[in-house]
């Protein structure tokens, strides 16, 4: 395991995150350096809907599960951080349920890499405020909105990395393809 670096928090491996914000007809995706220390925008990537099992049964490796894996190949990344968007409530909703199995099917692809479910409430309309703070038109905000509530996701989870010195959220159970 390598050892900290200058911004990282004490036992945590060297490495970039990701961040990704899960939505009906895009995926936001937003990165970190590898210290932990700053979270940027990457990507939007589109959503697939529908997934088809694969030969063994499992769900098949889909066009966006595939794209976020090869950023976590590119970057090297240590941990990926998906986004769980609960009711003001806290309650769970069918988003949230999308949201656990995107993760899941993640988890399964980019194994060893820790996949991390971190609550997103009010991260898009976030997004959206500081759009339009940044005087970006309301009409343009779909093409980046997706990556701004990822950032959000990540500069929060990268957050609790440096206050409480260990990962942010819940870990998705690494199941094998099939199981």
């Amino acid at each position: 395991m390598p050892a900290s670096g200058p911004g990282e928090p004490r036992g945590l491996p060297r490495g970039a995150r990701l961040g990704v914000d899960v939505g009906k007809a895009r995926i936001g995706l937003a990165g970190s350096d590898p210290d932990g220390l700053v979270a940027t925008p990457v990507e939007t990537v589109p959503r697939v809907l529908e997934v088809p099992a694969g030969a063994d049964g499992a769900p098949a490796v889909t066009a966006d599960v595939a794209r976020i894996a090869a950023e976590v190949d590119e970057r090297f990344a240590a941990v990926v951080y998906v986004g769980l968007p609960r009711h003001l409530s806290g309650a769970e909703g069918a988003a949230t349920a999308d949201a656990r199995d995107f993760a899941a099917r993640l988890a399964a692809v980019v194994a060893p890499v820790e996949v991390r479910l971190v609550d997103e409430r009010m991260t898009t309309v976030t997004a959206h405020a500081q759009l339009r703070s940044a005087g970006r038109r309301t009409k343009t905000h779909r093409s980046v909105v997706d990556q701004a509530a990822a950032v959000i996701i990540l500069q929060s989870a990268l957050d609790v990395e440096r206050s409480a010195g260990e990962r942010a959220g819940e870990l998705v159970e690494q199941r094998p393809p099939g199981a």
